[in-house]
């Protein structure tokens, strides 16, 4: 398989073609972006580390029954996935109130979550990625009503899984961010990454922050920390 012209950048990640038109190349940046952008800075191996941890749950969500488009790690940077059309919403799980869920309902982070909360966000960076629910979702024609129900039943079934996965490895899931495409067939899996860069993770003892928050805050050195994510998750392993 080689790698053809560049289809799309973004802020941690580059998808080029391949000689098939069902499979595309993708790669992992050291870019690490917050505030929608505004604020960038490059962080030398953590691609890697994101593409390493990525792949890692992909594989244990394939184990348990969970479609990804993953199907080969090339590189410490690159992968073959399956070319899906994207949905252009992402998908928030809450487990503990943090971030924005705190700030926008006025509660202090910290409080872990009866059941968990599934948000809907538009994709568009132009718009700053508006909350949106069901109503919105079938108003932009952006699936039926039988797409976002299982959208909303991925996300729960995802969740349980890594909760499981991060909890052997004495880290709690906060919460998560996924995307999801459509396969040629209509079929519904996930996609992008899951990573450090798209979940929120605490220690369970000290709940010291292991995720992008780092950056975010200012508060250590993000690839240190990443790799303390790696290494736990390579050292602890769960059966599903």
């Amino acid at each position: 398989m080689q790698k053809g012209h560049l289809l799309y950048e973004g802020k941690a990640k580059s998808l080029f073609a391949t000689e098939s038109p069902d499979i595309l190349w993708m790669t992992y940046k050291d870019d690490t972006t917050a505030l929608n952008g505004a604020r960038k800075t490059a962080f030398t191996d953590k691609g890697k580390l994101n593409n390493q941890i990525s792949t890692l749950l992909f594989h244990f969500l394939e184990k348990n029954g969970v479609q990804t488009h993953l199907l080969e790690t090339l590189s410490d940077t690159e992968q073959l996935v399956k070319k899906v059309t994207v949905i252009p919403i992402e998908i928030i799980v809450r487990n503990v109130i943090a971030g924005s869920f705190a700030k926008k309902l006025g509660v202090a982070e910290g409080e872990e979550l009866a059941e968990p909360i599934v948000e809907f966000y538009y994709k568009e960076d132009a718009l700053d990625d508006p909350f949106i629910n069901d109503d919105h979702v079938r108003y932009l024609k952006l699936a039926t009503t039988a797409e976002i129900a299982e959208l909303k039943e991925l996300a729960l079934i995802i969740n349980t899984l890594l909760q499981q996965r991060f909890l052997a490895a004495d880290i709690l899931l906060v919460d998560f961010k996924i995307e999801c495409g459509r396969l040629n067939n209509q079929t519904i899996v996930l996609a992008d990454e899951i990573s450090p860069d798209s979940c929120r993770l605490w220690d369970v003892n000290t709940k010291q922050k292991l995720d992008k928050d780092v950056f975010r805050h200012d508060l250590g050195d993000l690839v240190s920390v990443y790799q303390e994510v790696l290494q736990r998750l390579l050292n602890k392993t769960t059966e599903v």
